[in-house]
């Protein structure tokens, strides 16, 4: 379906203003006007966009003293706060489908979420599990039954939120010590005990997680206390961590900003130079506060996740959407482009979960134009200004 509409001939014109129909270049100088007049532009977004997009958009936001926020800061940011703190061991998907003899899923689903993730990883055979799934042990954990589970060789159902609980229980099992309670999340002691066991005799183990993890109360210490879990099981064997990604470049997204400003997400760059500050610099902190008088959206698909504070500010403000023309809009776009998509009408690179860059192929011809070549128009517009 998505590639259908992908394939449709663009029905409407590439560009508006105020809901009426421009010539491309008549918005791109009204966005430059836009955004000279700023005093805090907000930048967010990247995840629809590739490379060349998302290298666009710091240059632009450098340029001009703004704000860059990818979609991280409303999902796996927790994560990413808690690889800087604790490490992260870890590797391709690559050596995980080749090696891996016991993968568990913690917190996801990947049958409904990542289609292709079991099939390509569980199923398939690798140079050290020649029999593919036969040679490999599946353990999801989460607090509901979930079409992975009923694939999985073994299900626990845990209570929600229990998740750093559990995590820390598993760490004392590794050393041999024994619990005080004789249930820790829902799951008796035995059974923790048991997988802390098969970990620890795993060849080669992996653990994928979700989101919910990193958005529950205290998710970084969640996620960190997952990432020690793994560091402390390499001391019997091979184990890695990776989260399950969003749709999109997000991986992306996070991959060109810390090469660019040196920060994954959340990144001010309002004195010339890179600040780091999650929370303090995440979009919906900044809209909710009223803060940004311009936001430039590459890619709009998060914007119902925001706070319905941060939404009424989207409305009070001009806003810039740069959005495949087929995507849903969620917001009222003062500057509205509809642009290329790459992978189909442009040729481009994205990251893959494992940060692997993939290259993007052009499938389709299309006369709109990609995210990138409008936000490059912008900047020359604005060096005439």
């Amino acid at each position: 379906e998505w590639f259908r509409q992908a394939g449709q001939p663009a029905a409407a014109a590439p560009a508006e203003i105020d809901g009426q129909p421009v010539a491309l270049t008549d918005a791109i100088q009204r966005s430059a006007e836009l955004l000279r007049s700023a005093k805090l532009p907000l930048f967010f977004g990247l995840s629809r966009s590739s490379t060349d997009g998302q290298r666009a958009v710091c240059e632009l936001a450098d340029q001009l003293g703004g704000i860059i926020d990818t979609t991280a800061s409303l999902g796996h940011g927790p994560s990413i706060v808690a690889f800087q703190s604790a490490g992260e061991s870890t590797s391709t998907l690559g050596e995980v489908r080749h090696r891996s003899d016991l993968i568990i899923y913690w917190g996801c689903d990947p049958l409904r979420t990542h289609p292709r993730h079991m099939q390509r990883l569980v199923d398939a055979a690798g140079l050290a599990v020649p029999d593919g799934r036969a040679g490999r042990h599946v353990v999801v954990v989460d607090s509901q039954r979930t079409a992975t589970a009923d694939r999985a060789d073994q299900f626990l159902q845990a209570e929600a939120g229990s998740d750093l609980e559990i995590f820390s229980a598993l760490r004392l099992l590794l050393t041999g010590r024994q619990l005080r309670s004789s249930h820790v999340g829902g799951l008796p002691q035995d059974v923790l005990k048991q997988l802390a066991e098969r970990m620890k005799a795993a060849r080669y183990g992996a653990v994928f997680f979700g989101v919910s993890i990193a958005q529950g109360r205290c998710g970084h210490a969640t996620v960190e206390a997952l990432l020690r879990l793994v560091t402390d099981l390499n001391q019997w064997t091979r184990f890695v961590v990776r989260r399950m990604r969003v749709p999109g470049d997000v991986t992306g997204a996070d991959s060109v900003l810390c090469w660019q400003t040196g920060f994954p997400f959340s990144v001010s760059l309002t004195r010339r130079f890179p600040r780091y500050g999650p929370g303090e610099y995440s979009a919906e902190n900044l809209l909710a506060a009223g803060e940004p008088d311009c936001v430039v959206l590459v890619g709009g698909e998060r914007v119902p996740r925001f706070s319905a504070a941060a939404r009424r500010h989207l409305d009070q403000v001009p806003v810039i959407l740069l959005d495949p023309a087929f995507a849903e809009v969620h917001v009222r776009p003062a500057v509205r482009f509809r642009t290329a998509v790459y992978g189909i009408h442009r040729r481009g690179t994205a990251y893959r979960m494992d940060e692997v860059p993939i290259p993007l192929r052009q499938l389709l011809p299309s006369d709109l134009p990609s995210d990138d070549e409008i936000l490059r128009a912008v900047r020359t517009h604005l060096d005439r200004l």
